[in-house]
């Protein structure tokens, strides 16, 4: 019997050892509780939902929503859970965490071909399959090991992540596009959003003041010594972003022919897709003082977020350098990432990426063609953005449409034909 390694027992983990397991492979799954609990986790069974008992919108308008519904079709067993064990919260998906991990660990447990070893992987095996699934808070010394592997500048241990913004809905009126003392090959890489003295007095005196996330013990320092947040930065005096991230040297804005007071850049996400991001502004504020806040630059006054800045331990690689659209790495065939390692942000989109990777660990060791889900669906958006988005400055990703090929149709529609895709692709034996 074909034999594959999975390491960890979360989400990701849990969803790719029921797949591998279902198709007939033998799972090594290996869970580090409760022989060692990381500063985040508390019940020794699989599937911890540690943040949140939310899964977020079920709606089909949405883009999370979108990529349960795939998961569904896919016969998930996270989300099959979910709905089993799911408690009211409007159009949410919220379930009973408790009994969530329970039921997840004894249909684990209740599988012959998985045997489940309790102990703390310290290094990969690259010339075993294996599936590697230790999330956002991976062990120190198996991260570490990852590291020599891959290269230490392509792995990171701390997140702080500056906000991302959907470009229709920013202010054309109040932007213009140019590259700072107009460098680079094109007329302009950023959206530049000006203010005036008045209007930066306005932001200063709110962002100095804003209400933030409190660091958990395990979260502090070296968020702060490694990326600053900009309302910690402002504190620092009122000219610190005038000069920093907000320096208006070497751009003109051709309304006024002159130097704005102050300049917030706008970088894009990547060539296919109108998401930017907020150049310099990682953030620990809350998200509501995000969007306040940030609202009183008068280009981003009605500004759609397509994800919020975040400081907090997350340990992720850089995966458009090293993975493929398999969630594969390139330099390592047998070995796959999943989870928040990989750069997906959220449980839902976890366990998609574990889905993914399970059904094509298992055609790689049958010889047969990957299954391949295009980025016209949720679930093949989400391998594409961090297989393909910039290595430079790659971040972490969650489920949204602006990932999501656009052929102009409403979301609706293009929800349909996404699921018309999945459900073609199990028809015709794919998968």
């Amino acid at each position: 019997m074909n034999r594959v390694k999975v390491i960890g027992a979360g989400l990701a983990g849990a969803e790719a050892s029921y797949q591998l397991a279902k198709r007939g492979f033998f799972v090594d799954l290996y869970e580090q509780k409760p022989v060692k609990f990381s500063p985040a986790h508390k019940n020794k069974n699989f599937a911890e939902l540690v943040c949140s008992n939310s899964l977020k919108s079920n709606a089909l308008t949405n883009a999370c929503g979108l990529l349960k519904e795939e998961l569904r079709l896919l016969d998930s067993l996270i989300i099959k859970t979910a709905d089993e064990v799911k408690v009211p919260s409007g159009e949410a998906l919220s379930v009973d965490r408790e009994l969530f991990s329970q039921k997840i660990t004894e249909k684990l447990l209740s599988m012959k071909n998985i045997a489940i070893h309790y102990e703390n992987v310290k290094n990969v095996d690259l010339d075993v399959p294996t599936i590697i699934a230790t999330g956002p808070l991976t062990d120190d010394e198996l991260f570490k090991n990852l590291c020599d592997t891959l290269g230490n500048d392509d792995c990171y241990f701390f997140d702080a992540i500056a906000p991302i913004v959907d470009k229709n809905s920013l202010d054309k009126d109040h932007y213009f596009i140019a590259n700072r003392y107009d460098k680079g090959e094109t007329d302009g890489d950023y959206i530049n959003c000006p203010m005036t003295k008045d209007e930066y007095d306005v932001f200063y005196k709110e962002i100095i003041n804003a209400k933030t996330v409190e660091l958990k013990d395990f979260e502090n320092s070296k968020v702060f010594e490694s990326c600053m947040p900009i309302e910690v930065s402002a504190k620092r005096g009122y000219k610190t972003l005038l000069f920093g991230i907000l320096k208006p040297k070497g751009l003109i804005d051709p309304k006024t022919t002159k130097m704005p007071y102050a300049v917030l850049q706008l970088r894009k996400e990547s060539n296919s897709n109108d998401l930017y991001n907020l150049v310099g502004c990682q953030t620990n504020m809350l998200f509501g003082e995000q969007k306040r806040i940030f609202s009183l630059i008068p280009a981003l006054r009605n500004a759609e977020y397509v994800r919020y800045g975040v400081m907090h331990r997350n340990s992720y690689i850089n995966a458009p350098k090293h993975i493929n659209k398999y969630y594969q790495l390139k330099d390592y065939p047998n070995v796959f990432i999943a989870g928040q390692l990989s750069g997906v942000e959220g449980y839902v989109e976890s366990t998609a990426s574990g889905l993914y990777c399970a059904l094509n660990i298992a055609k790689m060791i049958e010889g047969k063609e990957f299954v391949t889900f295009s980025n016209s669906t949720c679930i093949g958006a989400l391998s594409d953005w961090i297989s393909s988005a910039s290595e430079k400055h790659f971040q972490p990703m969650n489920a949204n449409w602006g990932i999501i090929k656009n052929d102009g149709s409403p979301k609706e529609e293009r929800a349909n034909k996404s699921i018309l895709e999945i459900k073609e692709l199990i028809q015709n034996g794919t998968i």
